[in-house]
């Protein structure tokens, strides 16, 4: 992780930490239970500026965690996740979303076990929810188990806006001319992720959410990519098949360059972090005992209220479910 510098900006409410200059910072002094909307304006400030922020040992609980996350927004859901993997609800909130290693019931499930599988398409660099027709906003992970420090484990985040900033200025200019349109599903990740267990998984046959490969992030104004291991393809005047597989990949590849990462690792239960995957996108880190030691993180996922929330999706368009990967092709 990059060296700690103290913020300047007088906040009045919280204590903020950079991890660097205009990416990633920890933030001490919130008030879970009780925040008024003063401190909720600053913490906003802060998500817009640095993209995404660390709490440290908070005393949240699956309730508070819930209630002070409907503070950012209206919450999505996982009842349309809970038939597929033996994806049985663990958790005690519809709103949790369970990111950790059990099974329904608390046994750590095997490494090789289809829903490990799954998880697999995290450990790359993606954007919760970018292939619904809504897109998310904010993205709360707690911490209730952690593994020991050693096997790893981190949470990693690339800046969008800088990676943005950052390109060739032909390519940058290419984006913005042709308003190039993106298309993910949640497939596409999970093959990615584990492309022989699902080798009979086709993500061409699944439903696709569309949203605009160059966007801007209204919170602060700046430019960015909305790109990620859900994007299947890319569509817009100009590119073909073959283009667009050549630029989902270049774009993968330049948003993972180190200079745009930070890591962060799990250091006690209670650890929070929320991220805009508006600007930012996150990977789970590998680690080792997989099938080992227990990892229970539990994430929130806000519904993105802005005016390119629904992309070029009709509003209203029905959330996918993981049925939709069960399409085969036709003789």
């Amino acid at each position: 992780m990059a060296a700690k510098l103290t913020q300047e900006t007088p906040y009045k409410t919280i204590t903020v930490t950079e991890l660097r200059p205009d990416f990633g910072a920890e933030v001490s002094g919130v008030s879970f239970d009780n925040t008024s909307d003063e401190q909720l304006q600053e913490l906003l400030a802060v998500l817009a500026k640095y993209g995404f922020c660390v709490m440290r040992s908070t005393t949240l609980t699956d309730e508070t965690h819930v209630t002070f996350s409907r503070l950012f927004g209206d919450l999505d859901d996982t009842r349309r996740f809970q038939s597929h993997f033996g994806a049985k609800p663990r958790m005690p909130y519809f709103e949790l979303f369970d990111a950790g290693n059990f099974d329904a019931a608390g046994n750590i499930v095997p490494a090789d076990s289809p829903r490990a599988h799954a998880n697999r398409g995290n450990t790359l660099f993606h954007a919760d929810s970018s292939f619904n027709p809504r897109r998310s906003s904010f993205s709360l992970l707690r911490a209730v188990a952690i593994p020991p420090r050693e096997t790893g484990g981190n949470t990693e985040f690339a800046d969008n806006r800088r990676a943005f900033d950052e390109l060739p200025e032909d390519t940058k200019e290419k984006l913005l001319k042709s308003e190039l349109v993106g298309a993910h599903c949640l497939a596409q990740s999970r093959k990615l992720g584990s492309p022989e267990f699902f080798k009979g998984i086709y993500p061409s046959l699944a439903p696709m959410s569309k949203h605009k490969i160059v966007q801007t992030h209204e919170p602060s104004g700046r430019k960015t990519l909305y790109v990620g291991a859900h994007l299947h393809h890319i569509e817009g005047e100009g590119v073909d098949e073959k283009s667009s597989g050549e630029l989902v990949e270049y774009l993968r590849r330049h948003i993972g360059q180190e200079k745009y990462v930070v890591s962060v690792a799990w250091e006690n239960p209670g650890d929070l972090i929320i991220w805009d995957n508006r600007a930012v996108v996150h990977r789970a880190g590998r680690w080792e005992g997989e099938g080992k030691y227990a990892r229970d993180l539990r994430r929130t996922t806000v519904h993105d209220d802005g005016s390119e929330a629904w992309g070029l999706n009709p509003v209203g368009t029905p959330m996918p479910t993981l049925e939709s990967w069960q399409k085969r092709p036709t003789a």
